[in-house]
């Protein structure tokens, strides 16, 4: 009869447990696996110098385009540029790309730089241009005759930004660098350890003749203040992808301001990932995908291996910010380890491709 009341127990005990184990289940946050080929895309941060025998293909099975990005380079000698490369191509892939052109500073004093400077932009937009990029020079490189660090807001640079409103374009704005430039760089698995020790002019930590982080991201945010019926594009987070609620702050702050990560992902992957989902969420129409890949090599210079291990790497790379982007796996972007944001299928359509089909105002 014991043994009798004990297994009846036993049972009654059993039964009243696994009801509350499927409920438990079903309210478990359950992230739907989306198939990467139903979201369009497009890469707004794209540096394809050449193009390549598997280009059409690769972007066809991602359901992707891109934006080729000029940067305008000052150097000792020259400023050096990829805009003929990147036109040549746009016209060879028309299905695939769109261009950016580029504005430095460089002759800033001349009375005529502004003029001219539009006259190129002119014919650079006829061309196809349908954003323009200014970078890091501005606050970091670029000097005026005077020997002064030439800032993005400038008033010099005034009659530029005018321009570009007259005629509907807008700018992608890559000024400043991230904060760990301004300090030492003694950790490995810093995400940017590997850029600095190759680039290390950009390094500010070892050149106190740049201006702080603080001096060049003012100077950017007055810029974005002073032009609000400018459309401009703060690429890498704008030079704040440490930390998510200083972007938010500057979002909540410019309503023509926008984002897009490119090669900042590490620097989300090093938050946490709950906050950086509330963020994408928050800001859904607000940040773009963009990655900072391309080539810089002609094709004819690789071997049939070397141009598939290309298309290999590439395909990785892009499949691992679709999983951080998409999913809760677990996730390691440049030596970051963190658990992917597991956005909806609305966010990551916004994030991947409406956003910038209406910022650029494009079908």
């Amino acid at each position: 009869m014991k043994n009798t009341i004990c297994l009846f127990l036993a049972f009654i005990f059993i039964t009243s447990c696994k009801p509350k184990a499927e409920k438990e289940v079903v309210e478990k946050d359950v992230v739907v696996e989306i198939d990467k080929k139903a979201i369009k895309k497009i890469d707004v941060h794209a540096h394809y110098h050449h193009d390549r025998d598997y280009l059409k293909d690769f972007f066809e099975e991602w359901n992707m385009q891109g934006v080729l990005v000029d940067v305008a380079i000052q150097d000792s000698a020259k400023i050096n540029r990829s805009w003929g490369e990147y036109v040549a191509l746009a016209q060879a892939r028309p299905d695939l790309f769109w261009l950016c052109s580029s504005l430095i500073g460089v002759g800033i004093d001349k009375p005529d730089f502004a003029e001219k400077e539009i006259a190129r932009l002119t014919k650079e937009i006829e061309q196809g241009a349908k954003m323009v990029k200014v970078w890091k020079n501005f606050g970091m490189v670029t000097k005026d005759a005077s020997g002064n660090f030439i800032q993005i807001d400038d008033q010099r640079l005034q009659p530029i930004w005018d321009f570009l409103k007259e005629k509907g374009i807008s700018v992608m704005a890559h000024i400043g660098e991230p904060v760990q430039a301004w300090r030492p760089l003694d950790d490995p698995n810093n995400p940017h350890y590997g850029y600095y020790t190759q680039n290390p002019r950009y390094h500010a930590f070892k050149h106190p003749e740049i201006p702080t982080y603080e001096t060049i991201i003012e100077a950017r945010d007055n810029w974005i203040a002073s032009n609000p019926d400018l459309q401009i594009l703060c690429a890498h987070m704008g030079s704040m992808s440490h930390d998510v609620d200083m972007i938010a702050e500057r979002l909540d702050k410019f309503k023509n301001m926008y984002v897009e990560p490119a090669a900042r992902f590490g620097d989300l992957a090093g938050q946490d990932s709950k906050k950086v989902k509330a963020f994408y969420e928050k800001y859904q129409n607000r940040i773009m995908f963009g990655t900072d890949y391309g080539n810089n090599t002609p094709q004819d210079s690789l071997s049939v291996t070397e141009l598939q291990e290309e298309r290999t790497e590439l395909d990785k790379d892009y499949n691992l910010r679709w999983q951080y982007l998409s999913s809760t796996d677990s996730v390691g972007i440049r030596n970051q380890k963190t658990i992917g944001l597991g956005l909806s299928e609305a966010v990551l359509q916004k994030v991947y491709y409406q956003n910038m089909v209406d910022f650029l105002r494009i079908e």
